[in-house]
């Protein structure tokens, strides 16, 4: 009996070694994101094959990249929430919010970058009131920001007038740049995408503030108990997570050069399949920048595929559940097998 304490102290630290010692490709073949891709270019290689007329030409790969890169931002912020084992449905209405008030300012003939930090506060505003309720009211996420969907929603409507806003004033043409612009043969988009997904893989995996979401989303008292701002951290992602949903709404609204207040109406699906997709675990704790990256563009691809196909694009919601769905089951079956 006196040496079952040490044996099993023994077994648990054989047991952390061996996980440690996993080589480099044994992390990378049991990563949800390499599989994600793996299949992205089989999709991509597929399509080529049967429309290279099509689906490869130049026109095409500027159009999926930029579609996807204002999911992918987004994607990029509710990662951050997810992590924490929360969630954000108001993302789409935020959007509408932020491309709204946008559209006000620059139609007021006020400067454009008035209209980007309009915008910006307008998102972050939101985000606060979600943190707030959510942090410290102890409301959960998926009511809180449910919530947020209707009120965002409505407050765009309220503020245009339900009418679209299209003259931009004497800022309009550099405005619209932000989204419209291109540089190298790139959409302006991607490029944002690129850097914010540095950005935030550097954040989520060098920084105490990243380490903290990790630790909040496994376990919630422990992290607490430890010293870790809860509270304060839980804030901060849902203002971050608004924050790219605004950045994401100013560079369409650039990009298209109108703002509508149905703007970013259903996207909520599509930036949380996107994390999903690329291995963020929506009870929390796991998930990463380049996850949300690739999710977002293995979304579009698909939905470009569709297309091209000649397939009904009513279907493509039902393609995108199915590939939730598939990508929860490969989460819980992976669990099992490291459990």
């Amino acid at each position: 009996m006196q040496n079952a304490r040490p044996l099993q102290a023994t077994v648990e630290i054989d047991e952390v070694t061996g996980l440690k010692e996993q080589t480099a490709l044994q992390r990378i073949l049991g990563s949800q994101p390499f599989w994600v891709l793996v299949a992205l270019l089989l999709i991509c290689a597929v399509m080529s094959w049967l429309q290279p007329a099509a689906f490869a030409s130049t026109d095409n790969l500027f159009n999926i990249t930029r579609n996807f890169a204002f999911i992918g931002i987004m994607a990029l912020g509710m990662t951050a929430v997810i992590l924490t084992g929360g969630i954000d449905l108001s993302v789409g209405s935020v959007m509408g919010l932020v491309g709204v008030v946008c559209g006000l300012i620059l139609q007021a003939e006020q400067h454009w970058v008035l209209a980007v930090l309009g915008g910006l506060a307008a998102g972050a505003l939101c985000g606060a009131v979600n943190g707030v309720l959510i942090a410290y009211a102890g409301l959960p996420p998926f009511v809180v920001t449910l919530g947020m969907l209707s009120v965002g929603r409505s407050l765009a409507i309220v503020l245009s007038q339900n009418k679209m806003i299209y003259e931009f004033g004497p800022y309009g043409d550099t405005f619209n740049l932000i989204g419209g612009g291109e540089v190298l043969g790139i959409a302006a988009p991607v490029w944002m995408l690129a850097v914010l997904t540095v950005v935030f893989a550097f954040v989520f995996n060098f920084t105490a503030w990243g380490r903290y979401l990790y630790a909040i989303g496994g376990n919630e008292n422990g992290a607490r108990m430890t010293g870790v701002p809860v509270d304060r951290v839980k804030l901060q992602a849902y203002i971050l997570c608004s924050l790219t949903a605004a950045v994401a709404a100013i560079m369409i609204v650039g990009w298209q050069g109108s703002a509508i207040n149905a703007l970013g109406q259903g996207y909520e699906l599509r930036v949380i399949a996107s994390t999903v997709i690329g291995g963020a675990n929506l009870m929390g704790g796991e998930g990463g920048a380049f996850g949300a990256f690739i999710g977002a563009a293995l979304i579009e691809v698909i939905r470009n595929s569709l297309l091209m196909a000649g397939v009904d694009s009513n279907w493509q919601g039902t393609f995108v559940g199915v590939f939730i769905i598939l990508a929860v089951l490969l989460e819980r079956i992976r669990g099992r097998r490291s459990g």
